[in-house]
């Protein structure tokens, strides 16, 4: 719990790389992979989306 009441409750993230993986069951292995692999699309985008604004920004200077 938050000392405060204006501070930020933070999650627990879904996975910790590296952490132990024998405890969890199939079920909860098929959630953590599902899990990745939407973080994984989610990266690719904003990978995308900053080339894409690297590209514009060099092809104005590249104009001058």
């Amino acid at each position: 719990m938050a000392l405060f009441d204006d501070e930020p409750i933070k999650k627990k993230p879904v996975h910790e790389i590296g952490q132990d993986l024998s405890l969890l069951s199939v079920g909860e292995l098929n959630e953590r992979i599902s899990a990745l692999h939407a973080e994984i699309g989610r990266l690719e985008a904003e990978l995308s989306v900053k080339g894409s604004t690297k590209s514009a920004a060099e092809a104005l200077f590249k104009r001058g």
